[in-house]
Formats: structure tokens, C-alpha cells, sequence
């Protein structure tokens, strides 16, 4: 039986929303504009104060609008918009917070994850290998989180010495859905850019209902990024201190296992100041549109990309982005690196303090004012500046999309682009 899924949207004191078919709440039966707000730790919504409240759609093709949903959140192109969503909309009252959680079946939700995620004019085959991965990363993470709160363990995703600050950024703060709506679980837009090729989208969803990734008899955390930058990483460079069997290194190329060591810092230096053929050594502006979105396209190169700051540049942006004053930065030396060169610890030498950074994310969140694109890069200091050459955008463990998308453009079927990526999984079916 076809699950369904609780996704979280928006986070704010006051939330205007539009039900533009029938909804029944409370006993009543509801559509139009709609406005609630907090007051007293509860939802003010029609002059009465609820703990929560449940709009339940008439039938399946009912929506609701919800206004100014930050898409984006704390990347470069950061922004609201206004987005229609099918579905249930579920409100309460979370941390002097309301929260908007959308209630949908799973393939649904895939439809708008894949229309979302990328452009709905990428290849058939692409899409498919999408909807599959789409499935078993949410369908793990459901699982995942039923095995925390039974475990009644404190989930911790941070180590802290005085000489190390380890953070990896997951889904531990997901308790009130199951995802939340943005980058930081799977982009979700609900049915706002479900609208050019939907049709295509609907027919790799439909074509691998209930399919996922299996390994191991446990559904696939099957984990993707925009661009690996060559060779894929391993799950643990990235999360908890867990290996996969199916998310290892591997080349992304047509032949997967001629991996350079980039762990060994001058491997990693070599292979990130060239350019090494890979499906994801791409300019094609046609296969790029596949996989981006507008405001994806903002960022023109992907592969290789060079950042450069001075010294009172760095200092104040770590200062800020980190909250630690380490004082005029003098040192970005690298400590640890995954297997696709990214940096897994970095050390930051300054006036004032030395400490040792990672994971990759929180490496990439203090030394931008959004997110850098990878932690796979190489450190210059010429003069007062640090010039920052890096390879990929994104953690790059899993499918690497704008490389899946060359493969779907070279003829792969997506099965095969599956298991490219994801080493000794089976493709089943659950429903």
C-alpha cells in the first residue's frame, strides 16, 4: 500500500494561506483566503485559539496556497514565493512558531520532488532514475527516524573538543514530519513548477511506482548531489561515521574504478587544478538546463570553480558565519580529506585561536556567505589573499545529477545510471 508522507514548509508567526477548493476543518467546510497568527502559544485562526489545526481536502485534485515560502533557505538565491500545494495542510504551534506541514501520498510528492529537484525537461530515463532515488532516500529517512525515537537515544551530529569542532548537518531536527520542504532534505514545491513537461514527469514516476534501492535488505539512503566533480564521495566524509556498502568511491566516468587516492593532499591538488574527463565535465548548456532550474543557472560553472577573499575578508566572514573569534585568520591548512578530495577537517590558524573545522558542510557554511559550492578545494595564499580553487558543487555521495544527466543524454537506461552510482544495489519493488 502506497504510504503517504508529512512534509514540513514554512516556519513563521502569522501564515497566509488561499484554499482554492473545498476543505473541511473543524466540522466546518472551508475555501478562500485564509490568515492565522499566534497568540498566547496558540493558532488564532476565525477569532478562535486551536492547539492545532487540519485543513482535509474534498477530493484528490483539491490545493491550497501557502504565501511567502522561503525557497532556498541561507544559499545564495534565497527567496519567497508564493506555492500551491494537493494534499492535507496541517498547522501547529512549534517554538513560538507556527509550522505549515503538507500531508501527501508519496508518489505524489514525487512528482513535485522531480519537477523541483530539476528542470521537467531533463530525459525520460534521467527522471526515472530520479523517482527511484527520490523513493528509497525518503522511504529510508521515514524508516531512519522510526528507529531513533524507538531507540529512545539522544541522536547527537556534533563532537566538540577544544581543539575540534565536528558538525554534520541531517534531518535530526525533523520530529514534527517527516521532511522538511527545502535543500536540506529534497527540494518540494509543491505543484508551483509542476507545470512545463508534467506529463514526462508523471510517466517516470508511474513507469517505476514503488521501485527503490535496495541493499543489504534495508531500502537505500540513497543520497545525490548537483556535481561530484569527478569522483563521488563516501557517505561517512560527510554524516555519522557510518559505511555503505553502496555509496563508495568511484570514478564518474565510463570507467568507475580508476579513482585517484584524494585523500593524499598533493593527489587531491593535482586532481582538483585540472579538469579530468567525467560525464559531469560538462558546459552543454541543453544538458545543464536539464538538471537546473533558473535560478540553479545563476552559478555558471560547476566542475571548477575559484573563490577568492583577503585576509580581512576571511577573518570577518568566519568570524561572522562561525561565531568564533579566531582573530586575523592567518592559516586554512588541510587536516583530512573524503575520497573525491573534498576536506573532512580543515584547520583554521588565527591570531587569536586555532581549531580544527568539519564536516564538509560545516566547512563550506563558515567560509561563505551562503554555502560554498564544495569542500573540494585547494588553498593559495598569495600576498594578503586566499584564493580557494574547488571541484563540484554539493557533498557529492551518491548520484551526481548533472553527470546522471550526460549518462541519460549518452543512452543509458536508469537502471544502469542507478547502478553506476549506487555500487551492488537491487532495484525492487515494494507496492
Amino acid at each position: 500500500m502506497e504510504p503517504k508522507v508529512s512534509i514540513g514548509i514554512l516556519w513563521s508567526k502569522e501564515i497566509s494561506f488561499a484554499l482554492n477548493n473545498r476543505y473541511t476543518c473543524d466540522g466546518k467546510e472551508i475555501t478562500g483566503d485564509n490568515n492565522v497568527s499566534l497568540q498566547d502559544g496558540k493558532i488564532l485562526w476565525n477569532g478562535n485559539l486551536y492547539d492545532e489545526l487540519s485543513f482535509e481536502p474534498s477530493d484528490n485534485n483539491a490545493a491550497f496556497t501557502l504565501k511567502d515560502v522561503v525557497i532556498g533557505i541561507n544559499f545564495h538565491w534565497e527567496r519567497k514565493e508564493d506555492q500551491q500545494f494537493q494534499g492535507a495542510l496541517k498547522l501547529i504551534e512549534r517554538n513560538e512558531l507556527i509550522t505549515a506541514i503538507n500531508l501527501i501520498n508519496v508518489e505524489d510528492y514525487l512528482t513535485s520532488v522531480i519537477s523541483s529537484e530539476m528542470s521537467a525537461t531533463a530525459s525520460l530515463e534521467l527522471l526515472k532514475a530520479h523517482a527511484v532515488i527520490s523513493r528509497s532516500w525518503l522511504l529510508a529517512q521515514i524508516e531512519k527516524n522510526k528507529e531513533i525515537i524507538a531507540s529512545k537515544e539522544k541522536y547527537s551530529t556534533f563532537t566538540e573538543t577544544e581543539d575540534e569542532l565536528i558538525r554534520w548537518y541531517d534531518r535530526e531536527d525533523h520530529t514534527d514530519f517527516d521532511v522538511c520542504a527545502d535543500d536540506h532534505c529534497q527540494r518540494y514545491q509543491g505543484i508551483t513548477r509542476a507545470s512545463a513537461n508534467i506529463q514526462t514527469v508523471k510517466q517516470a514516476i508511474e513507469e517505476t511506482r514503488g521501485q527503490v534501492l535496495e541493499s543489504e535488505n534495508k531500502i537505500c539512503d540513497a543520497r545525490f548531489s548537483k556535481c561530484c566533480g569527478g569522483v563521488v564521495e563516501e557517505f561517512q566524509n560527510c554524516w555519522e561515521d557510518i559505511k555503505f556498502p553502496y555509496l563508495v568511491k568511484l570514478r564518474d566516468d565510463v570507467d568507475s574504478s580508476n579513482v585517484p587516492d584524494l585523500t593524499i593532499e598533493a593527489e587531491s591538488v593535482k586532481w582538483i587544478q585540472s579538469r579530468p574527463s567525467a560525464f559531469c565535465n560538462t558546459q552543454d548548456k541543453k544538458i545543464l538546463g536539464q538538471v537546473l532550474n533558473n535560478y540553479d543557472q545563476e552559478t555558471s560553472d560547476f566542475y571548477r570553480w575559484t573563490v577568492t577573499y583577503t585576509q580581512d575578508e576571511l577573518s570577518a566572514l568566519v568570524l561572522k558565519r562561525s561565531g568564533i573569534d579566531f582573530g586575523l585568520i592567518q592559516e586554512l591548512i588541510p587536516v583530512e580529506r573524503g575520497t573525491s578530495a573534498r576536506l573532512v577537517k580543515l584547520k583554521i590558524v588565527g591570531s587569536k585561536k586555532t581549531l580544527i573545522i568539519g564536516k564538509e558542510l560545516e566547512i563550506r557554511r563558515v567560509l561563505s556567505t551562503s554555502h560554498l559550492y564544495s569542500s573540494a578545494f585547494t588553498i593559495k595564499k598569495d600576498g594578503d589573499k586566499f584564493i580557494l580553487t574547488g571541484a563540484g558543487w554539493g557533498h557529492g555521495v551518491g548520484l551526481c545529477q548533472i553527470g546522471a544527466a550526460v549518462m541519460g543524454e549518452k543512452g543509458y537506461s536508469y537502471d544502469k545510471i542507478l547502478l553506476h552510482y549506487y555500487v551492488g544495489a537491487s532495484l525492487e519493488k515494494l507496492y
